[in-house]
């Protein structure tokens, strides 16, 4: 029994890992003022590019680089079209999610059927032989550790730093924001490219660590997630680790419950983590005026500089 317990509590850390990023990334991009639906799309992107480059090279430190560097550039696209042409967000990111969903596919059409070991585990010296929390807290590979740093250097900078209050402000009062100096184009071209390489490396953990292999669209709706995580977690970076530990539990659930026996199809088994996404963003939008004071007030709106 406690063989089990491990194993499935660690199974639900390596699932929410790359929830934490994705999420991360597009909370930050939405905190600057700009909604990114194309999250899926970069996801995908970043698995792809990542599990190339593994298999090619055999570096997995140069593959999460790689996965990283194509969800930035992706989210690039998508910057210059909101940002440079002043394109609909909406529509751009469900563009972009679409053409990303397309173009990983090409580009791993070879890369099919082929396995990769996985990222080696990192054992803290000492902390990692504790009992029971030794081997659930202290031997991970490095990005699920590089996940909780995240969330820890997220909060900090949004709360005590001074690029963090810019970032809010702009966000909140773009027009404010400009008439006091603060260049918005540029911190929003920051704020997107962030949110692209977070979500590469989403994709980079999904295809490396998560299933070291390559599929064609393995995202399986993680991006749209996420997209509903940022909501649930109300832009505030601790609440998307639980929201982010809570929906990977979820997944989880269903496949132990499947290998369990548990008498339920495992077709309703696999909807469990999108129908409790619904059942949030329900829940949640009923509350208004909590999601007004929360989000960022001038978010999906785009930015006319008057000089």
């Amino acid at each position: 029994m406690y063989e089990i317990l491990i194993a499935a509590i660690l199974t639900i850390i390596t699932a929410a890992t790359p929830l934490v990023y994705a999420t991360i990334g597009e909370m930050i991009t939405e905190k600057s003022g700009v909604l990114n639906l194309g999250v899926e799309g970069m996801i995908l992107v970043g698995a792809v590019c990542g599990f190339g480059a593994v298999h090619f090279t055999g570096s997995a430190t140069l593959a999460v680089l790689v996965g990283c560097g194509a969800g930035a550039v992706l989210s690039l696209i998508f910057a210059v079209l909101v940002l440079g042409f002043q394109a609909t967000q909406v529509a751009t990111g469900l563009a972009l999610t679409i053409f990303g969903v397309g173009m990983s596919a090409l580009l791993g059409q070879d890369l099919v059927g082929i396995a990769y070991d996985g990222l080696p585990k990192v054992a803290i010296p000492l902390l990692s032989s504790l009992p029971l929390i030794g081997p659930l807290l202290f031997n991970h590979d490095v990005m699920v550790y590089g996940s909780f740093i995240l969330v820890f250097a997220v909060a900090w900078l949004l709360k005590h730093s001074r690029a963090g209050l810019i970032l809010r402000a702009v966000g909140d009062s773009h027009d404010a924001a400009h008439a006091i100096g603060y260049p918005v184009i540029r911190i929003r071209y920051l704020a997107i490219l962030f949110g692209g390489g977070m979500a590469g490396l989403a994709g980079a953990y999904l295809s490396l660590a998560y299933s070291p292999l390559w599929i064609e669209n393995m995202s399986a709706g993680r991006g749209w997630i996420a997209l509903a995580l940022v909501v649930f977690a109300t832009w505030r970076p601790w609440r998307v680790l639980i929201g982010a530990y809570l929906f990977g539990g979820l997944t989880i659930l269903q496949l132990h419950a499947q290998a369990l026996g548990v008498g339920v199809p495992s077709q309703v088994m696999s909807m469990l983590p999108y129908i409790a996404t619904i059942v949030v963003l329900v829940l949640i939008s009923r509350d208004i005026n909590k999601i007004k004071l929360n989000s960022p007030a001038c978010i999906g709106k785009p930015f006319h500089p008057t000089s």
